[in-house]
């Protein structure tokens, strides 16, 4: 491994300004964010994991490990990421999925990939290493800058090794399916949310919603008293196709916006097709519209509850991918990137055109 990190840094080194580096694993995630430009970085030979102490609920990796050898050697302890980190490829890596910081439909009762990061290692634009964080979840000594690699597409650094928080599988696990509109099923999310039940996930499409329950058996029975509807057959597939997004809502997208919102909002009156998850926080909009005043229209109506839109796949990529920054933000965001990468060669526009920054996941 010490003769990878040395190739890592002799590249780095003999980087500039003029000659970026795009900072990759599988590539599994390539067109999330503005399309990659530059040398490849390739972090798939860094691999294997550090250490893992199923007692500590502790495992710490390599970027360039496979997340389905990490989610094996877990399953072995029957524990898991509880984020439900999406693939999007039978290749895809640690490194990736912390950089693109996103997460699966278990993110609404557990949180999402930066609040399990609990350290990290980062081979930043000198060529340094830098360590953040540590290994066991009470150390929280640079515990945020750790948290700010997810989401951070590569932008300020290349991410060597990370320690990941891991939970134990749930002891049960039930999905109901109930028919209502869009408009009762965020009510009926936002109702049960402020309620002791254990929803683990939540989606809503064409008139249906599924609403997944985990833990306890007597806490699953309780609740499925309360909410009501039909037990789904073969759940475990309906939410592994939700998680990498493989069912016919996400396969005929054309256009596909990712929209947060504060859970209570309202359904938003745009042209095209929605699915909800997160218990109403994360709306996703089918549209096959490409044009600018789409875009802006989008994000305005987004913006005007509160939350913000991501031009998550498809698309013309011109309109932006992330929704702007407000120019103060924008500025802190630069001078975090230079602090790492002085000579601006990592992922040079891969979140935004005119400056680096990110926006959380």
């Amino acid at each position: 491994m010490e003769q990878q990190l040395a190739q890592f840094r002799d590249q780095i080194l003999a980087s500039s300004r003029n000659q970026p580096l795009c900072i990759r694993g599988s590539g599994s995630k390539d067109w999330y964010g503005r399309e990659p430009v530059g040398d490849i970085v390739n972090t798939r030979a860094y691999s294997g994991i550090v250490s893992y102490d199923p007692t500590e609920l502790v495992i710490t990796v390599r970027s360039g490990t496979p997340l389905t050898e990490v989610e094996t050697a877990l399953a072995q302890h029957n524990q898991m990421l509880a984020f439900e980190p999406p693939h999007f490829g039978n290749d895809a890596t640690v490194g990736g999925m912390v950089a693109s910081g996103l997460s699966g439909p278990r993110r609404v009762a557990v949180g999402a990939v930066r609040d399990f990061v609990l350290g990290a290692a980062l081979m930043n634009g000198k060529g340094e290493i830098l360590h953040f964080g540590g290994q066991v979840m009470k150390n929280v000594a640079g515990y945020d800058v750790s948290r700010l690699l997810a989401g951070s597409l590569g932008t300020l650094g290349l991410i060597l090794e990370v320690s990941l928080k891991v939970l134990p599988k749930p002891f049960a696990e039930t999905t109901l399916r109930l028919a209502m509109t869009e408009q009762e099923a965020v009510r009926r999310l936002n109702e049960w949310g402020g309620k002791s039940l254990p929803i683990s996930a939540s989606a809503w499409y064409d008139g249906t919603l599924a609403v997944r329950l985990s833990g306890a058996q007597a806490a699953i029975t309780a609740a499925r008293k309360l909410i009501g509807g039909d037990e789904m057959a073969d759940a475990d597939n309906f939410w592994l196709a939700m998680r990498e997004q493989s069912n016919d809502f996400f396969e005929q997208s054309n256009v596909l916006w990712r929209l947060s919102l504060p859970s209570v909002a309202t359904p938003l009156a745009l042209e095209g097709t929605q699915l909800i998850e997160w218990g109403g926080a994360q709306r996703w909009l089918r549209t096959n519209d490409i044009s600018s005043r789409s875009a802006d229209a989008i994000r305005a109506a987004a913006a005007t509850v509160g939350g913000h839109a991501t031009l998550f796949r498809g698309g013309d990529k011109d309109v932006g991918v992330f929704h702007p920054l407000p120019a103060a933000v924008a500025r802190i965001q630069q001078n975090l990137q230079h602090a790492f990468d002085p000579h601006a060669i990592f992922n040079p526009g891969r979140m935004y055109a005119s400056h680096p920054s990110h926006q959380a996941a």
